[in-house]
C-alpha cells in the first residue's frame, strides 16, 4: 500500500508559518448557490408595508412565469390577506394544533393555498399571552421540513418576517443561513429605519460568526421624497431596489385588497422592475449605523438634536422623602 507523504521541504514549512501568521477570519467564503431556488427573507417594521410589497411582488413574479412560494412569518398572519382578497387562510400553527388533537397528520392542502400562480401559506402564532411568537416560528419551520420543504420546486421562496422583534425565532433566516439574502422594507421615518438598521446589525453579527446571508437592498414604501431612507441605504452601503410612492391610489387599492403588481395595472412596471432587482441583487454585508449616526440622517429639529444627558441625583429620586445623611467618609488632615 502506498501512503501519500506530505512534502516537508523548507518551502512547505515556510508556507505553514506564513499561514499561521495571518490574522484569523470568521468569514466563510461566499460560494455560488447550489440550488436554483432563491430563498429571500423580507424584514421591516410592523405596518411599514411588507405584506403589501410582497403580495404584489409575488403576484408579478408569478405573472412573469416564475414559481413563487410566499410564506407569512408574522404572528399577525396578514401576509396573504391582500393576495387572497382579504380572506384569511388557516395558519400552520392552528392547523397543526387541531390535527394533533384529532390524532391526524397535517397535509400540504391543509396549509398551502394558491391564487393566480402564487402558492402561499401562513405560519401564524400563539394567541395573545399564551406563548412565544418566535417559538411559533421555529415550530412552523419544523413542520415545513416534515412536509418536505427542501424538496419543493420553486424559483423563489419569499419569507415575510416582522423586524421589530429580535428574538431567535424571527432571526432564523439569518442565524441559520436559511435564506440567501435579506430585503429590507422601510420608509422616511426614524422607527422603520431603526428596525432596518437592527437587521443590518444582525446580518453583520452572523457574518462574523461564519454566516453567508447578506442584505440585497432596501425597498422604500410610502416614499414622500424627503430622502432619509435613501440616505440610510447609502450610509449602510446597500442599494435601493424600488421606491414606492406615497400615492392615494395605492393606499385605496391596498385597503380594498386589490393587487397592483400586475401588467393590467399602471403600477405593474414598478413591481416588474422590483422583481428584476430582487432577482439580480447580490447579498451584501452592510455597515450598521450607531444610534447617533442614524439620528443624524434626520433634521435635528425633528429628532431633538442638542439634548444633553443630565445625571439624576438621589435627591431627585427620593423627592419629598429625601433627607441628607451625614457622610461616613473619613477625611484625614493634610500632614
Amino acid at each position: 500500500m502506498t501512503l501519500d507523504v506530505p512534502n516537508l521541504s523548507n518551502d512547505y514549512d515556510q508556507r505553514l508559518r506564513d499561514e499561521a501568521a495571518e490574522d484569523p477570519t470568521l468569514e466563510v467564503p461566499q460560494g455560488e448557490p447550489t440550488s436554483k431556488c432563491q430563498i429571500i427573507a423580507i424584514y421591516g417594521k410592523g405596518g411599514i408595508g411588507k405584506s403589501f410589497t410582497l403580495a404584489n411582488l409575488s403576484h408579478m413574479m408569478a405573472e412573469q412565469g416564475k414559481r413563487v412560494l410566499l410564506i407569512g412569518c408574522d404572528p399577525k398572519s396578514d401576509t396573504t390577506s391582500l393576495l387572497f382578497g382579504g380572506k384569511a387562510c388557516p395558519t400552520i400553527i392552528e392547523t397543526s394544533t387541531q390535527k394533533k388533537l384529532a390524532g391526524e397528520e397535517v397535509a400540504i392542502g391543509d396549509v398551502c393555498f394558491k391564487r393566480n400562480g402564487v402558492f402561499a401559506m401562513e405560519l401564524g402564532g400563539p394567541e395573545v399571552g399564551r406563548g412565544c411568537g418566535g417559538r411559533g416560528i421555529i415550530h412552523g419551520f419544523e413542520l415545513l421540513e416534515k412536509l418536505g420543504f427542501h424538496d419543493w420546486d420553486f424559483d423563489y421562496v419569499l419569507l415575510d418576517f416582522l423586524g421589530d422583534v429580535v428574538c431567535g425565532g424571527f432571526g432564523l433566516p439569518i442565524a441559520r443561513d436559511m435564506a440567501q439574502k435579506v430585503i429590507l422594507v422601510g420608509s422616511n421615518d426614524l422607527q422603520s429605519l431603526y428596525v432596518a438598521n437592527n437587521v443590518c446589525s444582525a446580518v453583520e453579527y452572523f457574518r462574523k460568526l461564519g454566516g453567508n446571508v447578506g442584505v440585497a437592498g432596501l425597498v422604500i414604501n410610502k416614499d414622500d421624497g424627503t430622502g432619509e431612507a435613501q440616505a440610510f441605504a447609502k450610509a449602510v452601503d446597500i442599494p435601493v431596489l424600488a421606491s414606492i410612492p406615497a400615492d392615494d391610489d395605492l393606499r385605496k387599492k391596498s385597503a380594498n385588497y386589490q393587487i397592483v403588481g400586475t401588467a393590467a395595472e399602471h403600477w405593474g412596471g414598478l413591481f416588474a422592475a422590483l422583481g428584476e432587482n430582487v432577482a439580480d441583487a447580490p447579498p451584501l454585508r452592510p455597515t450598521a449605523l450607531t444610534q447617533d449616526e442614524l439620528i443624524g440622517l434626520f433634521d435635528g429639529k425633528d429628532t431633538g438634536a442638542g439634548v444633553v444627558l443630565e445625571p439624576a441625583t438621589m435627591e431627585d429620586m427620593r423627592g419629598k422623602n429625601y433627607e441628607p445623611k451625614a457622610s461616613l467618609e473619613v477625611v484625614y488632615d493634610d500632614v
